[in-house]
C-alpha cells in the first residue's frame, strides 16, 4: 500500500464577464480538456493579485484589472494523479475582473490550449471544472463572507 501525500496547491482566477458573456480557458487536464476560469497557480512569493493578472494574460492574451475579490473556494480530498495517492487540498482565490487592454490569443506550451467567450447562458452545457459555477455563483450573490456553500 503507498503513502498517501499531502499536497496543497493555491491559485487564483478571474470572473470575466462581459455584455453577457464569459470568459473562460480549455485546460489540458489529465482525463479530458475541460473549460475553467482563466488563471492559475500562486508562485512562491508572489502576490494572489498579480498572480491573476499575470495568468489571464498568458492564457488568454487579455490584459486584466481586478475589480474585487470574489470569494475564496476551498476543495479537499482524495486524489490518484500518476500512481501517486495524494489528499489534495486546494485553495482557489477568485477575483472578479475586466479586460482593459491585449487581444485574444492561445497560450502556447502551458497548462491551456484555447480561450473563449461564452454566453452565460451556454454555460451549463458546456464540459467545465466546478470552479467555473463556484465562481459564476459568487459573482451572482456576492457572499459577505465569500463563501458559498459547497458544491457536490
Amino acid at each position: 500500500m503507498s503513502e498517501i501525500i499531502r499536497k496543497l496547491r493555491v491559485a487564483a482566477y478571474a470572473v470575466i464577464i462581459d455584455d453577457g458573456r464569459i470568459l473562460l480557458s480549455r485546460w489540458l487536464g489529465p482525463e479530458r480538456p475541460r473549460w475553467i476560469l482563466p488563471g492559475g497557480g500562486i508562485d512562491h512569493g508572489e502576490d494572489p493579485y498579480d498572480a491573476v493578472v499575470r495568468e489571464v494574460f498568458e492564457e488568454t492574451g487579455y490584459h486584466a484589472e481586478v475589480r474585487r475579490l470574489l470569494g475564496i473556494q476551498n476543495v479537499r480530498g482524495p486524489l490518484n494523479r500518476d500512481g501517486e495517492d495524494l489528499d489534495y487540498h486546494r485553495l482557489r482565490i477568485l477575483y472578479e475582473a475586466a479586460v482593459v487592454g491585449g487581444e485574444l490569443t492561445y497560450e502556447v506550451d502551458g497548462t491551456t490550449d484555447q480561450a473563449a467567450w461564452f454566453p452565460l447562458e451556454e454555460v451549463p452545457a458546456l464540459d467545465h471544472v466546478e470552479s467555473v459555477d463556484v465562481g459564476l455563483e459568487m459573482y451572482r450573490t456576492r457572499p459577505l463572507d465569500g463563501r458559498i456553500p459547497r458544491f457536490t
